[in-house]
Parts: structure tokens; sequence; C-alpha cells
């Protein structure tokens, strides 16, 4: 399949990695054709760090699952790495790839009558330790296959996965009660609509996935929301959509009835204030693991149970609450569809993501739908802040999560702040951080509004609007801003402070900038020189970095003057 073998064989000028027997993969960034490399290595590998000169991938066991999943060939995996290796390929490594590559599809679950399902096992040696190990679940043996009932279905799944190995599950899913309804050609304010063709091959890959569920990765701001409506419409049946919060069902809601022929009265919202059941019901993951008490039980758990739903859409499927992973191991018998733009988890349960939602049925990247026009070209910078003598002196005599918060909150970023909000006054800027007192002091400093937890839900959506409209330019959020929030407009953002080194975060707020009518976004992270915080804003950057994003990193100087609000600026940027 490639070019130069075609030619010939591999010429010296390939030579771009570096394979250890770690399972660790070293590719040098300024070789020539590295672009080339990094957008082929990670089907099968991921990144871990990215220091100056060389990015660290490391291939995993579900890397090469995901890989298997989606139908990349075992011999490309070997081709692109004898193609472009620099030394020879440890055994070690070939033989790990081959093992825990060809373990998906050595488990397979096919449906059977009478509510049961049969294991079918393609490996005597695995076929033998599984026997004992699903003695307690066994109906049935034969020579090659277990019976067991199909409530056990995710908990055998579940189980497997933790000794490494991946379930095929093509038992086959409920159907749910039909739901029938038409995607609209225009928009209730008649502007025409179709789905994009990536969102169309989203959602052809997921109806056609003989597994039935799965997740899809696209960026933010490319429209995950019409993919769940168009395979809502490919399925049609009842669906029990889970997101973050109360603005993204509302978000949620506005899209269905906008996009679709489903009435008012068929989209039902499940929130404190409101326990809708409907054939379309949105609720947040807060409801279902939500207890009125330390001894109580989950207590919205019914909602997976109460409606015959034929899908299950889990937006923003890299949050998911461990709880809900062990309610989706009772529910295996239901089509789920995952959103996320990131696969990401900082919790390392990937492997519950893929064993009870699914594989990953397709994926775009964040630079080509740039290139395409489809999300804003973002221009990413990261400012390094001295801190001030008093700062410093308190950092060096700090613990280390006294140091993070002071270099977090480094009193010389309100200087930089203030230029930025000087230099993009005809903007829309979105100001986010962590710390509710730094943002509570940059909201009193220049009379911004300020959206954390606390704010009420009504009051949030009243400043959302404001926003959107163009009446407020300027938004400052908190932790509540990271996620399914439709701020169309936003073409800056500036980060003031962050949870450590989450790289999921970090991809969700350059989210929030990318709409496609912007044309170009800028994203600024402020990050506190020679400290703790510097390390961390690698590791948040390394996602954004395997995207193909680059950082441009300004360092700011000594305070020499201060601004109009006292504060000293250190640099103008």
């Amino acid at each position: 399949m490639y070019d130069k073998y075609a030619l010939g064989g591999i010429m010296e000028t390939d030579k771009v990695i570096t394979v250890q027997s770690d399972k660790t993969v070293l590719v040098d960034v300024h070789h020539p054709q590295f672009e080339e490399v990094r957008r082929r290595i990670i089907s099968f590998a991921e990144l871990v760090k990215t220091p100056e000169h060389v990015h660290f991938y490391r291939i995993t066991p579900i890397s090469l699952w995901n890989s298997a999943a989606n139908g990349v060939p075992l011999d490309t995996i070997f081709e692109f790495l004898n193609r472009y290796k620099k030394y020879d390929i440890p055994q070690n490594v070939i033989d790990y790839i081959r093992r825990h590559y060809s373990n998906y599809g050595k488990v397979v679950f096919e449906s059977a009558e009478n509510e049961r399902i049969v294991v079918r096992v393609n490996d005597h040696g695995l076929f033998e330790k599984l026997c004992a190990f699903l003695e307690k679940y066994a109906l049935s043996v034969t020579p090659d296959s277990i019976t067991v009932e199909k409530k056990y279905r995710g908990v055998i799944k579940s189980e497997l996965i933790k000794h490494l190995i991946p379930v095929r599950d093509v038992a086959g899913y409920d159907r749910g009660n039909r739901m029938p309804f038409d995607v609209r050609r225009a928009t209730c304010e008649g502007k025409d609509f179709r789905l994009r063709y990536y969102q169309s091959e989203a959602v052809y890959n997921f109806s056609q996935w003989k597994e039935g569920s799965g997740v899809v990765v696209l960026p933010c701001g490319s429209g995950k929301t019409m993919v769940g409506i168009g395979v809502m419409k490919d399925i049609e049946a009842n669906t029990l959509i889970i997101t973050t919060s109360v603005e993204a069902i509302r978000q949620w809601k506005r899209e269905i009835l906008d996009k679709t022929t489903l009435a008012e009265d068929e989209v039902g919202e499940y929130t404190s204030q409101k326990k809708d059941l409907k054939p379309v019901t949105i609720t947040t993951y807060h409801m279902l693991i939500h207890k009125t008490g330390k001894t109580e039980g989950v207590r919205n758990i019914e909602l997976f149970t109460e409606v015959n739903w034929g899908l299950i859409i889990y937006d923003e499927v890299h949050i998911l609450p461990a709880p809900i992973f062990r309610m989706t191991t009772f529910i295996q018998s239901k089509r789920r569809l995952g959103l996320t733009a990131t696969l990401v988890r900082e919790d390392n349960l990937e492997t519950e993501v893929f064993t009870l939602i699914g594989p990953k049925v397709y994926e775009y990247s964040w630079k080509a739908l740039e290139k395409e026009g489809f999300i804003s070209e973002a221009i990413c910078n990261e400012i390094r802040v001295p801190l001030t003598e008093d700062e410093n002196y308190l950092y060096l005599n700090s613990g280390q999560r006294i140091k993070f918060r002071i270099a977090s909150e480094n009193s010389s970023k309100i200087g930089i702040v203030e230029n930025l909000l000087a230099k993009y006054r005809e903007n829309h800027v979105i100001i986010i951080g962590h710390f509710i007192t730094q943002l509570e002091e940059i909201s009193s400093l220049f009379g911004i509004p300020l959206i954390t937890g606390e704010t009420p839900n009504a009051d949030r959506e009243v400043l959302y609007q404001k926003f959107r409209g163009g009446e407020i330019k300027v938004l400052a959020v908190s932790r509540v801003g990271n996620f399914s929030i439709d701020l169309p407009l936003a073409d800056v953002a500036i980060q003031v402070s962050g949870i450590f080194g989450s790289r999921q975060e970090e991809a969700q707020r350059l989210g929030r900038i990318l709409r496609p009518n912007n044309g170009k976004s800028y994203f600024y992270t402020l990050v506190t020189r020679d400290t703790i915080e510097e390390e961390f804003a690698r590791k948040r950057q390394m996602f954004l970095l395997e995207q193909g994003y680059r950082y441009t990193v300004i360092e700011a100087g000594r305070p020499t003057q201060k601004s109009e609000s006292g504060h000293e600026i250190p640099v103008a940027v």
C-alpha cells in the first residue's frame, strides 16, 4: 500500500522512528516525513510525551484492539514500522503487537435462544482457561463454546477485560420501542440543513458496525450532536441521551427540535426540576449517580430500565463517571453510542470505555477539519509568566500542592489578562480557570460576568445567551465551561489555570473557540515560569500536540510598569 515499496524498497530518508523494547516508539520531530508518520502512527499507538526534538509514543493493548476493530491489517502495522525504522525492531515488541492484536476476536459473543449467549472461543489454550473461569456462569459447554444467560453479558466482558481479553460482541440488541421521525431539510428558521460528509460517514460506520455499539471521535465544534441525531434517525427507536450539564440538555433539545420533526412533547428533560420520560429523554450523568444519602443506592438507575430504549447516547464519553460503567454492565443489550473529542481519560479507564461502550468506530482529525474549514484555525500560545519576589519566596518554601496553587494564581497573570483584553477588545473572549478566587478577582477588576458551579442554571443561560447574541463580549467561566457549551462567537480563550496535567481539559477548552464562523481563533494558556506548572502544562498540551497543534512560547519579562488596575505588567502581548 506504500508507494516507496512499489519503487523498490525502503529509502534511507525514511528512517524516522526508533522502536524500543519497552514498546515505546520515538519519532524525530525535525524529520521531513514527521507529519506523515504522526498521522499514521496514531492508528495503533498513543502519544505519551513531547520533548522538544522527539515525540514518544507507546504501543498498548487498547491501541492495538482499536486498530484491529477498525480493520487496520496487522501486516500494515508491521509494514509501517519496517518502512520508517532506524534500527531493527526488538523481537519482544513484534511478539507483543501480534499477541494483543490477535486477542481481539478470540472471544466472540453470539446470540442464542431463550435469553442466552454463546461464548465462542477461537483459541484452544484460552478456551481451557475460560472454562474454569466461566464455570459459575456456564449452562452448557461444547469443545469450543460456553452457553451463559444473557444477563451476564456485561459482567463477563468486564471481567475478561481485566485479563486483557477483549470480547467481540455480536450477540445482538433490543430493538426498543419504535420512534419514527424525519430529519428536516430546512431548520425551523428556514436555513438549509443536511449532515456534513464526515458526520454522514460517522453515522454510516456506526450503522454498519456489526457489534452495534461504539464510539465516534470528532473535534469540539465539529457537530457531534448532529452525528447523534443521524444515528437516532437510522435506528428510529426510543433514545436516552446522557450529557454533562443542564445547559447541555437544553442544547441537545434545541438541536433535536430544530433539525428533526420530533415534537416538543416527544423530547423530555430529566433533571432535578423536571422528570419527563419521553420517547427521547435527555439527562445528566449527575442525575444518574446522585444519591440522597450515604446508605442509599443510586437513585435514578431505573432510567436505564423503565423505558424500552433502542439507543443510549453517552455525550462526552471520556468523562463517564465510574458508577455509570457499573450501570452500563447491565444494559449490554442496548445499542450504545459514545461521542467525544478525545478518548483520553486521566483515570486510565479507557479499557472500560472500549469494552462496555464499544470500540472506536470513527475518528476524524482536528487539523484535517480545520484545513477543510469545518472548524476554526487555532493559534495556540503559551505565555510564561514570572512570579513576583514575594510569591517566589512563598513558592520555594511550600509543599507540592501549595506550590501548584501559588503558581496557578500567580498575580502577574492578571497584568497579562489585562493586556490581552486590550488587544482583543473587538473579539469575543472567554477567560477560563480552575481556582474560583482567581476568577473572582479577574471578574471584579475588569467587570466581567462570571459563571461557576454555584451560578443558578437560569442565570447561566441568561449570560450564555447574552454572549451568543454579542451583548457581552467577555465572559469568565470556571470548570463548568469545559464541556458541551455552544458559544459560536467565542474566538479568544485565555486559560489562567487548570487541573494539573489534564489533557482532556486542555482539548475541551480549546474546543470552546473552534466554531467554523470564526475564521481564526486564539488560545492563550498562562503558565508560571520555572515552576511545576510548566511541567503540568507540557502534559496538558500532549493530546493537542498529537493532533498537530503547536504552541508558540512567549517569555514574559520582569514587571516594568503597572497597569490601570494597579497590577504589574510583565510583558506587552
